[in-house]
């Protein structure tokens, strides 16, 4: 009897080495496999309800490149026209302070594991008369919570966009007093390994043009908020090729507008492209101009022009390290004659 079963016993172990070995040949996953940079999104109602500056910025990542990226967050809203990942914390309502006070983040965070925090916080702080001391410190026990999830978390800090809501006269001025504060606050709490970064949301935003209640952004203010995050951002996704931040031999670029003439209806702008590595050249790039409301491009020269984005001409792509070249354009506009508010972002490859 015990003759007869060992045929069998064999057989039943070779198969299941076959399985085992078939198994670790499909089923185990590849130790090359990239792991995308997750970024969340951290504010009120003007990151959250819906905060289509989010899909914006999504989306101008994703055409310059950077699709090896996941926005994180406990919330998610789809209202927004263009098609995102509209994960995010923006909470409608909420207070910066309150947030630190209630220690609602380390929440989020553990849920999350964002390596990135994109934070417009502290507007409904300033609504409520709160002192910058105060919202400051709040700030400060927000990225220190931060950092005790992640040592190496990256933060983006904005200035505030301007609010005038008819309920607040202060309001303005408030929010000018706070955003004032912010980059020395920044200077004293950013580390090598965890960098907190400012970004001026507050130039050139009109809450007359750029919103539709004095407070929240119109899509004119949510795609200056997203020109405005999008340099910071793509900044922290390199070196290397976009979506590939392995690779140290590629190059980046800027982007610089400077009015060549104005007059009564109209205006000439000229836009400096220049390759940001000093080692890799570009072959090509590609530069979104946020336009004044009212304003329309009517002419592109040493460029080619889709909607408001301007690339390269055949001749003009490919820039060697360290190096700029410029096209010019002309603009009409229903503004009173005077300098125009451009905002230049450029993506390249």
């Amino acid at each position: 009897m015990r003759n007869r079963r060992h045929p069998l016993l064999a057989t039943l172990l070779a198969a299941l080495l076959v399985l085992v070995a078939g198994y670790g040949l499909a089923g185990a996953p590849s130790a090359a496999a990239a792991t995308p940079v997750r970024i969340m999104p951290l504010g009120d109602s003007i990151t959250g309800s819906p905060g289509c500056w989010r899909s914006l910025l999504w989306n101008q990542l994703q055409n310059a490149g950077y699709t090896d990226i996941d926005f994180v967050g406990t919330l998610n809203a789809q209202s927004c026209a263009l098609t995102h990942d509209a994960d995010n914390e923006g909470h409608g309502g909420f207070q910066a302070t309150a947030t630190a006070d209630q220690n609602l983040l380390p929440g989020w965070l553990a849920a999350t594991l964002p390596d990135i925090v994109v934070m417009h916080f502290g507007t409904n702080d300033v609504w409520s008369s709160i002192a910058p001391d105060t919202i400051l410190t709040a700030y400060t026990k927000l990225v220190g919570q931060m950092r005790a999830g992640n040592p190496a978390m990256k933060v983006l800090v904005a200035q505030l966009i301007p609010i005038d809501p008819s309920s607040c006269a202060e309001c303005a001025a408030r929010t000018v007093a706070f955003n004032q504060r912010i980059p020395d606050w920044a200077h004293g709490i950013t580390t090598a390994q965890s960098p907190v970064t400012v970004v001026d949301q507050w130039t050139g935003f009109d809450t007359a043009t750029d919103t539709y209640d004095g407070v929240h952004p119109n899509a004119s203010g949510d795609a200056k908020m997203a020109a405005r995050w999008y340099p910071a951002l793509s900044a922290l996704l390199t070196p290397g090729d976009p979506g590939d931040p392995g690779d140290p031999g590629s190059g980046g670029c800027s982007a610089a507008f400077r009015a060549v003439s104005v007059w009564q209806g109209g205006y000439q702008g000229e836009v400096t492209v220049t390759n940001t590595s000093s080692t890799a050249a570009i072959s090509s790039w590609a530069v979104s101009l946020v336009l004044p409301t009212g304003s329309r491009l009517t002419q592109v020269w040493n460029g080619a022009l889709t909607g408001t984005t301007v690339r390269n001409a055949g001749w003009n792509g490919t820039v060697t390290a360290g190096a700029s070249t410029t096209f010019g354009f002309l603009a009409s506009t229903s503004a009173a004659a005077g300098a125009p508010s451009v905002t230049a972002t450029c993506s390249a490859s």
